[in-house]
């Protein structure tokens, strides 16, 4: 299987915009983030690729990833929209290229989207290819066709109200690191009284447990937010150790509760 460093916490950008992105973007890779994560569907590369540009830190040091739409998964398109998403950021390459949804309804065939993906590693478009929204079957086939043995990870929804226990372990099981999106639920960990408990506990904020717990599963979390206090709290997580007590504490807090799913997810694993 495929391996990637890819570093353990990520700058999300979902929902940030024009000056706001760059800002956030700045003062991310200003705190020491070295991990950015955007997507075509974001209508942020140019920003991204701005703040990138603006930080002074070194292109290599960034471990930038982007992902393609499910609209644009023919592998002729797939590659033009990386080609145009490369020139976005005004890099010559990614670090991680993702497909963002499986083909709804299966209409592309795996086969030719993950199969393109592997051509554009192959042109210099992105050092590494992975997948995102990809359940048990999506994963088990893309890695089971021509340039699936490519792939490093899955991105996933991953927070202390979905722990998404049975992909996660099947991402692992075969290799593939789990990268964890929506960490925080959208803000919804802020008013989890069992989080504020072992929050209150280690002097820290339920933000921090929930991204604690995310990253000792570990998976790696993209938190996004565009506050550099909130940013560097975020960092300071990494540092946070919580009991066995604490991590089971948080694993009943599981509800199965998805923010992201749209019509045309694919049918979840349960």
């Amino acid at each position: 299987m495929a391996q990637a460093e890819i570093p353990d916490i990520g700058m999300g950008t979902y929902r940030l915009k024009d000056q706001e992105a760059v800002a956030a973007v700045s003062s991310a890779l200003s705190l020491g983030y070295r991990h950015i994560d955007t997507a075509q569907m974001y209508d942020n590369e140019a920003a991204v690729g701005e703040a990138i540009r603006r930080s002074g830190v070194p292109r290599d040091e960034i471990f930038l990833t982007t992902k393609v739409w499910w609209d644009r998964l023919r592998h002729d398109d797939l590659i033009a929209s990386l080609e145009e998403s490369v020139r976005r950021l005004g890099v010559e390459g990614v670090d991680l290229a993702l497909i963002h949804w499986p083909s709804p309804g299966d209409e592309v065939p795996m086969s030719e989207y993950i199969g393109a993906l592997a051509a554009a590693r192959d042109k210099g478009l992105t050092r590494h290819i992975g997948v995102s929204n990809f359940t048990i079957a999506h994963l088990d086939q893309a890695l089971s066709v021509p340039g699936g043995e490519h792939i490093v990870t899955n991105q996933i929804e991953v927070h202390p109200f979905l722990a998404n226990q049975a992909l996660v372990e099947a991402c692992q099981d075969l290799g593939v690191t789990v990268t964890g999106y929506m960490p925080l639920a959208v803000g919804k960990v802020m008013n989890q009284p069992i989080l504020h408990q072992i929050a209150a506990d280690h002097d820290a904020t339920p933000a921090q447990v929930a991204l604690a717990w995310v990253a000792a599963r570990g998976i790696v979390p993209i938190p996004s937010s565009s506050q550099p206090e909130h940013q560097k709290a975020n960092l300071a997580a990494l540092d946070l150790t919580l009991s066995d007590e604490a991590m089971a504490r948080i694993e009943h807090l599981d509800v199965g509760e998805r923010i992201a799913n749209p019509g045309f997810a694919p049918r979840w694993d349960e």
